[in-house]
């Protein structure tokens, strides 16, 4: 997590090189959300308008945002393009992305936005995964620990690209309807079925029954990749992530409702198994 800072409070030397590439900055807006980039704001410009995000060379998740940058060529179909990139300006890695005229998704379950937002999982599915050189993570290490069964590890390896982070502030819903996906700091490659259960988290965070929430995700191919232990699996692994997560961090009530979210998940999958 990384603290915004305003505008007037990025030093002299970065806001030049960034203006550089803009042209003159005629408005600047902060946004609210987002935690993964101190530097975040939406410019306006002799240019046209750009979203601008960075991080210091020294802060620890420098390497989530050098993976957004390498990942972000490859996911075009999906995501707003990386325009320009200073990747050493006074210590900061700073990224200009296409601005887009969106709002964020809303998942709730009587949202229209929910056919949009599937769609958007499925085309996500059909996106090769970029090379091992772009440093995606691996899901392997990063859900491996907390499998119920340390031998099941090998039902997360796979060769998919997954976004993993389907917030409802990162997929984003356009006039036209259709939704974009941004914030790709935490892509990895693994199973495909892994992207799916990411979205269905999130939705029943929203209000979705662990059924409501399998029956939109299984609209996506590769929802139907997975066996039921695979995800029976999954949702204990989950479940163990985002308590742990929950309990570092227990002052952001959005890490309590994942935890909650999983352990409802894995509990529904459970009665389920022994009905």
């Amino acid at each position: 997590m990384q603290q915004r800072i305003e505008w007037h409070d990025i030093p002299a030397e970065v806001r030049a090189a960034i203006e550089a590439r803009t042209g003159p900055i005629t408005c600047v807006r902060i946004p609210s959300g987002g935690s993964n980039s101190a530097i975040a704001a939406l410019l306006d410009s002799d240019g046209g308008r750009v979203f601008v995000k960075g991080v210091r060379h020294a802060h620890p998740g420098i390497t989530a945002h050098r993976r957004e940058a390498a990942v972000t060529p490859h996911v075009a179909k999906v995501a707003p393009a990386l325009r320009w990139r200073l990747p050493d300006t006074g210590g900061w890695d700073v990224l200009g992305l296409d601005a887009l005229d969106a709002r964020h998704a809303d998942y709730r379950p009587d949202s229209t936005d929910l056919p949009a937002v599937v769609e958007l999982l499925q085309t996500v599915g059909e996106i090769p995964c970029p090379p091992q050189e772009t440093a995606v993570t691996d899901a392997v290490r990063r859900w491996g620990p907390y499998l119920p069964d340390g031998a099941e590890i090998a039902l997360l390896a796979g060769d998919a690209l997954l976004h993993t982070d389907y917030n409802p502030e990162n997929v984003l819903i356009g006039a036209d309807g259709t939704a974009r996906l941004i914030d790709w700091a935490w892509a990895a490659r693994g199973a495909p079925w892994i992207d799916p259960c990411c979205l269905l988290l999130r939705m029943i965070t929203t209000g979705h029954s662990p059924a409501s929430a399998e029956h939109w995700v299984g609209r996506a191919p590769a929802w139907h990749t997975a066996t039921p232990r695979d995800l029976d699996a999954f949702a204990v692994a989950s479940t163990r992530l985002w308590q742990e997560i929950a309990d570092q961090d227990h002052h952001r009530a959005w890490t309590r409702d994942m935890a909650r979210a999983a352990h409802t998940w894995s509990q529904a999958r459970t009665a389920r198994r022994h009905a």
